[in-house]
């Protein structure tokens, strides 16, 4: 909340994307909460709000704002040119903070890109991360809750909801999570989305291959790649390049592919079964890392970029992450006692000057809190 509430009455609108249920709306009314301003909040999912500012002139703009202080609509996706409508507030009506809040940045993104330049201040809002989760619940417990996360994931309402965690899971991933993707014109073939999806869930962890992905669902590699990019930008997976930049022998233009959430892809397989009874846990356990590394990076506002590394002959490192001129690289070991001998003397040689470690559940917690 302080990183939104430092951003206000700066010239600027305030874009907050983000997934469906991951907290948009109570995150808003908080910071509002803390605000002596007076606000006003216009949910677009209203039909008279999407009409009444479905190309409204700044002098209407005006009228609908009145006295308001703070002006926060929601769901600004489902209003037809709301870039428009943004940079009007931020131009003409300088003296009020535009908030706008989306659950895909599909639509939104592709409505404020061009009239929001230089005028707009982006956060993103991912299902709770440890840290969070930590700060609420304490350490210890978060820790002792390791296996669970693992299994069902952190969205809101999973995580503060004990013995409904499968039933809500579920119900995210079938109902809510592509809803944004589904409503779209250019997502003609739901059952292709839904193949896709779930093949890239079953490849957890490995190097993925359009063409393979293609082969798999009966498509092609850019349908494959074009479904993966919408489903980026709607907050299921993210893409983890490949990190090259001294050896020869260094794979290139590879990539794997990570889903924001453990719970979301273990209901797009249906296997909610225990970690010690899976063939998948060391799979679970680097998504889990990456996409906790990656939210606690950009809830803290760090500039950093992941990837992971591999030669041609298969010398493999889970996690490398630029930031600025520092380089460092871990390996991702469920098992603490099978740590192996260390990491490979091509990456070594090649970068003498990274940093290397291993992350185990004995000590995880410093990896996703330590700046």
């Amino acid at each position: 909340m302080d990183r939104i509430e430092e951003r206000f009455f700066r010239g600027k609108a305030i874009i907050l994307l983000g997934p469906r249920q991951s907290g948009k709306t109570t995150l808003i009314q908080a910071v509002l909460g803390r605000s002596d301003e007076k606000h006003l909040t216009l949910n677009a999912d209203e039909p008279d709000v999407r009409e009444l500012l479905q190309d409204a002139t700044s002098t209407r703009l005006r009228a609908i704002i009145g006295d308001h202080r703070i002006v926060c609509i929601d769901e600004a996706q489902r209003i037809a040119n709301i870039g428009l409508a943004l940079k009007l507030m931020t131009d003409q009506i300088p003296d009020v903070q535009t908030i706008a809040t989306g659950s895909s940045s599909l639509e939104l993104n592709a409505g404020i890109a061009e009239p929001l330049t230089g005028r707009k201040f982006e956060f993103r809002l991912y299902p709770l991360s440890f840290a969070e989760l930590a700060g609420h619940y304490g350490l210890l417990e978060e820790r002792r809750l390791l296996a669970h996360r693992m299994i069902y994931g952190s969205y809101p309402e999973v995580a503060t909801s004990p013995g409904q965690e499968e039933e809500l899971v579920r119900l995210l991933a079938d109902s809510y999570l592509f809803k944004d993707l589904l409503n779209l014109d250019g997502v003609k073939k739901p059952a292709l989305l839904e193949k896709i999806v779930k093949a890239l869930a079953l490849q957890l962890g490995s190097e993925v291959s359009f063409n393979e992905i293609g082969q798999l669902t009966g498509s092609d590699s850019h349908t494959v790649e074009r479904y993966i990019d919408l489903l980026e930008k709607a907050f299921v997976l993210f893409r983890l390049p490949a990190y090259s930049r001294n050896a020869r022998n260094e794979i290139k233009k590879g990539k794997k592919i990570y889903f924001f959430d453990n719970g979301i892809r273990n209901a797009l397989i249906g296997n909610f079964l225990p970690l010690t009874s899976r063939t998948d846990t060391g799979a679970l356990w680097e998504n889990y890392l990456v996409s906790e590394r990656l939210k606690m990076l950009r809830n803290e506002g760090i500039y950093a970029d992941g990837f992971f590394w591999r030669t041609t002959q298969q010398q493999e490192i889970d996690y490398v992450e630029e930031r600025g001129p520092s380089l460092s690289a871990y390996e991702f070991k469920w098992n603490p006692r099978k740590k192996g001998a260390g990491f490979p003397k091509t990456f070594v040689r090649a970068y003498p000057k990274a940093t290397t470690g291993w992350v185990t559940p004995e000590d995880y917690d410093r990896f996703l809190t330590a700046l």
